[in-house]
């Protein structure tokens, strides 16, 4: 974008946006000055929910004029980094650069009044984002804040310009070959889009996860850090895995401690028992003075409930063939060796899901071939990996498998109508006016808000996993004909020409349903959500089912 020509535009798109705001006010004061002389202003204008409406839609407006600024401001501040490097004598020393860098940004900081490493970065953030025009067009028009091109930014650092025009061409242009799906970014809370475009960067990072997980392990640390009232942070920067694992057996146990007699809430809890379990103290449950009996109760008398967790793995990235990142629920991408640990050691805890190498979708959850609710829970969980409501962040250890139409008004017991919601929106939604739209076996429900305004759902960016070269069998190839082109007649097989194999093989389908031999068995939608068979149900234990592909063999060419 040209300096001249670009401010101009950025300019008019703030002005229309300051013009829209004077006409939501004149609206507001004409319908305030109505209330206040006792008369009607319109037929059938209901006022106050004009009122209300106004007030959101000037909420939208700021939004979007904050970010039209934010624009203005990263172009600038790029701009001023630039003219500087422009200004030094090209036969200037490092010194001299280095120190001229330094000065600008402390220019800036000054000007802005903020910190030299807030100002440092916002140079850094602000050249990134310039640099990526479909970006700074979705900043500048007001689609997207400050907030989410920040995150494109970091997520683009230590990429290639290859690299980072893809990763951007895959989120932000709609005729790229894959776009991403369901909402776009500037519809997703920034945490939301960071997961996500997160994601989609171990997938496509030129350098393995694996080397890059282990370059990280070296930088693991404790930090502490005092805070007022006398309290003070403890952070610890930790393997997802290990980290995962603590999060959810603090979780798990302080639920086991909740009850009638306990005041603590689970967000007080979980740093109680993490300190019980450091500090190796039996009462240091105790949290604050007269907490009440389950304070003082030992760590080890408390029974830990287990917390299931999903282990979604390419099947060639189990077996040990490639390195593609796994998927560790609520946590994110893995290398595959953390997978391949985790899923090996037994553990009962984990739960393996393996996917399609066609199209990533998944071939199994755990004993796939019951018709029992569990296996249902765990698809949507798959499915949705966090509260489906609009903007929430909650993962899925602490979400509840909610009916979308209510079971008494004619909604079944399946995928299509069930997803996931934290127990705060889970309440929201019974006793409001929020609608969930429909689902899919593949994709969560997207929400309608009171006043009409459509949320869309974030879909998970499936895509077919990596298959090794070779393996599949020379002999289940060789001599195969695809779009009129004979496979490996004269040689071996080329990448192009598994392309063609691969597209024009049929789908993986599933295997007929086996259930075991029983007369007893019920369609869980045919049972009430009251009828106690649930209770008894629920207090099974779920075993963890042996591998269906233990004996499937790879071969090579």
């Amino acid at each position: 974008m040209g300096i001249g020509g670009g401010l101009g535009v950025m300019l008019e798109g703030v002005r229309a946006s300051v013009a829209a705001l004077d006409a939501l006010e004149r609206e507001d004061a004409s319908l305030a000055s109505g209330l206040d002389v006792g008369f009607g202003v319109g037929a059938g204008v209901d006022v106050l929910q004009r009122r209300y409406e106004i007030r959101l839609e000037r909420l939208e407006l700021t939004s979007r004029l904050e970010a039209q600024l934010a624009a203005v401001t990263a172009q600038d501040a790029a701009d001023a980094a630039g003219f500087q490097e422009a200004m030094t004598p090209p036969d200037a020393s490092i010194e001299d650069r280095t120190y001229g860098q330094m000065s600008v940004v402390e220019e800036i900081a000054g000007v802005l009044t903020i910190g030299s490493a807030a100002a440092g970065a916002l140079v850094e953030q602000s050249r990134r984002v310039c640099s990526l025009p479909p970006v700074f067009e979705a900043l500048s028009t007001g689609t997207m804040s400050w907030q989410h091109a920040r995150v494109v930014a970091d997520e683009t650092e230590g990429l290639d310009a290859v690299g980072a025009a893809g990763l951007v061409a895959h989120f932000f242009d709609p005729a790229a070959p894959d776009p991403a799906r369901g909402a776009a970014p500037g519809e997703l809370v920034p945490s939301r889009f960071r997961a996500k475009i997160r994601g989609w960067r171990e997938r496509h990072h030129p350098e393995s996860i694996q080397k890059r997980h282990v370059k990280g392990l070296a930088n693991r640390r404790m930090e502490y850090t005092p805070d007022r009232d006398g309290m003070a942070w403890i952070s610890l920067y930790l393997p997802g895995d290990t980290a995962c694992a603590i999060w959810n057996r603090t979780t798990a146990t302080a639920r086991g401690l909740q009850g009638p007699n306990e005041p603590r809430t689970l967000t007080q809890l979980r740093p109680d028992i993490a300190a019980s379990l450091l500090l190796g103290a039996g009462n240091a449950l105790g949290g604050e003075s007269g907490a009440g009996p389950a304070g003082v109760t030992a760590i080890g008398k408390v029974p830990t409930p287990r917390a299931d967790v999903l282990v979604t793995v390419p099947v060639f990235s189990l077996l040990g063939l490639t390195d593609e990142p796994a998927m560790l629920d609520g946590f994110g991408p893995i290398p595959a060796s953390m997978a391949r640990k985790l899923l090996a050691g037994g553990a009962d805890s984990f739960y393996r899901v393996l996917v399609d190498p066609r199209d990533g979708a998944p071939l199994e959850i755990g004993r796939k071939n019951y018709r029992l609710t569990g296996a249902i829970k765990r698809w949507i969980r798959l499915r949705d990996a966090q509260c489906t409501f609009p903007g929430c962040t909650n993962k899925t250890p602490d979400n509840e498998t909610d009916h979308l139409q209510a079971w008494e008004h004619g909604g079944a017991t399946n995928v299509s109508n069930l997803a996931q919601l934290c127990r705060k929106h889970h309440r929201l939604k019974h006793h409001s006016q929020w609608a969930p739209g429909p689902a899919t076996s593949k994709d969560p429900p997207g929400w309608t808000s009171p006043t009409g305004r459509h949320y869309n759902p974030e879909h998970q960016d499936s895509e077919p996993t990596h298959w090794p070269p070779g393996s599949l069998p020379a002999h289940a190839v060789r001599g195969a004909v695809v779009a009129g082109v004979e496979l490996g007649a004269t040689g071996p097989v080329e990448d192009g020409q598994w392309q063609q194999l691969l597209a024009s093989m049929p789908p993986w389908s599933d295997p007929p349903v086996e259930e075991p031999p029983s007369e007893d068995l019920l369609d869980p939608g045919e049972l009430r959500p009251a009828d106690p068979l649930w209770d008894e149900f629920h207090a099974r234990f779920y075993e963890l089912p042996a591998d269906p592909q233990a004996d499937w063999q790879c071969c090579y060419t």
